[in-house]
């Protein structure tokens, strides 16, 4: 007896006509015309249906403080962080566990179901660090948190900063996180990246580093931590987020840099709507876009996820953690809008993220947890294309968020039409135009 059947479901990889039995809080079988019965059972139609989306580089303790204590004029990086240090001593227990618990829900109903966040251990008291394990504790049964310890005014550059990442890390936080282009010197930079690499191997941590976050080329930290996650043997625990000094650099140093990447099996983590939008501030014109190199990446089989990475904070005042949104920026200012393009920042929001974040039991596998998402689309790519409505999401086989079907009714000319902006409308004759 199966606990749950969806019928009829599209999936990511082009099947369709799928039923998907659950069992346990886990998928029992996947395939077409599934027999046997079930407690409960439900049609999708034919929309499709996804794995969770997951956001592999985020900033949840600084989530939802727009204009505390006061806004962002220029909108820039660096007035981003002297905002953020204002902010930092005045920040109760309380305050960012409540704002992150809201951006959960936010996220879940979003059909994003986990999230990796850097959680900045400048501040002594570590009050962000307590109150977000407290919370991640609180909602793991709907909602995989893991942190990252961030020295967000450098390892090195702020006093104090190595004992406050440890103590994070003796805490619970699981991740260890650098900043090596913030650093005082080159020299300190890449000296971070070594300690905070050699910690992690000591206590088998996972490493996630905020790398080359800048317009300058000759910020190559990057290479430093490719070679390091080398020679420490911890290939595949390792992502350099942003790097964004990539779109500076010239052709024939990239082409001396990717195979090393590639060699150290790291993961990129790009963060397109963010980065746009900070890179380039310098710049007349032409002006540069901001954007790592994520073709090129993906041509060397380099793993590319994406990131949300803010959501009105003192860096960006837009948001609502939308990883569709997310892809769906990255296809357009990455020039990815070939198919396999499309497919590929489909994947960087769900299957290459969860890779990232190591998550256990993430896919659409049997015994894979029935953690699913329901889209108004009829395949990922316009899935991203009207950054569709999440009909239903679920957390190890149980509806947790739902929605109405998005739908337009106009009434032209006495007629009533109906518009829901997907293809399933397309007039019957439209292919053989």
């Amino acid at each position: 007896m199966h606990d749950l059947m969806i019928h009829n479901a599209s999936l990511p990889d082009g099947r369709t006509g799928i039923d998907i039995a659950v069992r346990g809080g886990r998928i029992a079988d996947i395939g077409h015309q599934l027999g046997g019965k079930s407690v409960r059972t439900f049609d999708v139609d034919g929309w499709l249906v996804s794995p969770p989306f997951v956001d592999p580089h985020f900033h949840i303790d600084a989530t939802l403080s727009r204009g505390r204590p006061r806004e962002n004029l220029s909108g820039t990086l660096l007035e981003g962080i002297t905002i953020w240090g204002e902010l930092v001593p005045t920040l109760t227990h309380d305050d960012v566990k409540d704002r992150a618990r809201r951006l959960c829900y936010w996220s879940a109903a979003k059909g994003c179901l986990a999230i990796r966040s850097h959680v900045d251990v400048s501040d002594p008291r570590l009050v962000a660090v307590e109150a977000l394990l407290e919370l991640r504790r609180e909602i793991s049964s709907w909602f995989d948190l893991q942190l990252v310890a961030f020295p967000q005014n450098g390892y090195y550059r702020q006093p104090g900063a190595i004992e406050n990442l440890e103590r994070a890390l003796d805490m619970g936080v699981e991740v260890v996180g650098g900043i090596p282009h913030f650093e005082r010197t080159m020299d300190d930079g890449t000296r971070s990246v070594r300690a905070l690499c050699e910690l992690a191997e000591r206590r088998g941590l996972l490493v996630d580093m905020h790398c080359d976050e800048t317009d300058d080329p000759m910020s190559r930290h990057i290479e430093t931590l490719a070679y390091e996650t080398t020679r420490l043997g911890l290939n595949g625990r390792v992502s350099g987020s942003h790097l964004t000094s990539m779109h500076s650099m010239d052709n024939y140093y990239v082409s001396k840099l990717l195979p090393l990447i590639r060699e150290a099996e790291l993961f990129a983590i790009a963060n397109p709507l963010i980065n746009i939008t900070i890179q380039g501030r310098h710049d007349t014109y032409p002006k540069r876009r901001g954007l790592t190199r994520i073709r090129e990446m993906l041509a060397e089989g380099i793993p590319v996820a994406l990131g949300h990475d803010c959501v009105m904070d003192p860096w960006y005042a837009l948001g609502s953690h939308d990883m569709l949104e997310v892809a769906k920026m990255a296809v357009h200012v990455g020039h990815m809008t070939g198919v396999d393009d499309m497919q590929a920042m489909y994947e960087s929001v769900t299957t290459t993220a969860a890779a990232a974040m190591r998550l256990e039991g993430y896919g659409l596998e049997p015994g894979c947890h029935a953690d699913l998402v329901v889209l108004q689309a009829s395949n990922p790519i316009e899935a991203m294309r009207i950054q569709a409505t999440r009909l239903q999401v679920l957390r190890r086989g149980e509806i947790i968020a739902s929605s109405r079907p998005a739908e337009s009714r106009l009434c032209i000319g006495g007629a009533e039409v109906s518009v829901d902006f997907t293809e399933r409308n397309r007039p019957a004759d439209a292919d053989q135009s």
